[in-house]
């Protein structure tokens, strides 16, 4: 840029000259020697000035030495100075798509994994980050997409795949965001959050799990058959316990006299109807006479 403006300059300088003494004769050579000159001029002052917008810091460098941080606003700076910006707004970072995060559970089962990672840069550690990475996107880049993925990796190594898919989804993803928080952080990167959008597993292990949804569902009715049979079983003992007690009881309250009596109601009842005259009631054999026909 520099460079440009004393072009200029020496254009618009050297066209007033020539006018000057009469070698160009061109009627508007004064005016454009003249425009010439003012527009190096404005374009070399803007080489000694530099704009930091409100949502970044600035990295200036003068002959490759770092000199510290400028924040928003007006500076003024040398032709030789370089300045790079970080942008301190939040930024998405979606793992998704082509993206999407293929991990192993501690069962060897494939899950995916899509997540979204929000961060930004620490102003105060603008400097080092210029280091290490050199600008925002390589900050993404190298930091925030390389270290996320890796993270997201060994937490889920750590759990099975049930609990990855379903179980402990909601456990993974605050794991995953205090890990990437604690890993970044020095660096200077702020992670203001990690949400774990979507787990979902691939073909293989999905059958898998319907084979296991199965296999449980029949295991389940088989246990519950097995325990209705008990049931059934100790209701009917509980019931032949029952009959035999009452038995029991009945057998050793029937005496003969009481034998008797029953026996000689029985046919008094049936005597009502028809005339009975032998009955073979009594531990004797002596028949007992009953004639339903006189009251």
């Amino acid at each position: 840029m520099i460079y440009i403006s004393l072009f200029l300059i020496v254009l618009g300088a050297a066209l007033l000259v020539l006018r000057r003494r009469r070698v160009v004769t061109f009627r508007f050579a004064a005016l454009t020697g003249a425009t010439t000159a003012l527009l190096g001029l404005l374009l070399g002052l803007t080489t000694f000035t530099y704009v930091v917008e409100p949502y970044e810091v600035g990295v200036p460098r003068t002959l490759g030495k770092v000199r510290g941080t400028w924040p928003p606003g007006l500076h003024l700076k040398s032709p030789l100075t370089e300045v790079t910006t970080f942008s301190t707004r939040p930024t998405d970072l979606d793992l998704t798509d082509h993206d999407t995060v293929e991990v192993r559970s501690s069962e060897g089962g494939v899950l995916y994994a899509d997540l979204t990672v929000k961060w930004s840069v620490d102003p105060a550690h603008a400097v080092s980050l210029f280091k290490l990475a050199g600008s925002d996107e390589a900050v993404q880049q190298r930091l925030v997409y390389a270290d996320s993925r890796e993270i997201v990796r060994n937490v889920f190594a750590r759990h099975t795949s049930v609990e990855g898919y379903s179980a402990q989804r909601e456990a993974i993803g605050s794991e995953i965001t205090k890990l990437i928080t604690d890993r970044l952080a020095p660096r200077g990167v702020l992670v203001n959050g990690v949400n774990l959008r979507n787990v979902r597993p691939s073909e293989g292990l999905q059958k898998a799990i319907d084979q296991k949804i199965q296999q449980d569902q029949a295991t389940a009715q088989a246990e519950a058959a097995v325990r209705t049979a008990k049931a059934e079983a100790e209701k009917r003992k509980i019931d032949a316990d029952s009959t035999a007690a009452a038995n029991a009881a009945i057998a050793g309250s029937l005496t003969d006299k009481i034998l008797l009596s029953q026996c000689i109601e029985a046919f008094k009842a049936a005597a009502e109807k028809n005339p009975v005259y032998s009955s073979p009631c009594g531990s004797t054999g002596t028949p007992v006479i009953v004639d339903g026909t006189k009251r």
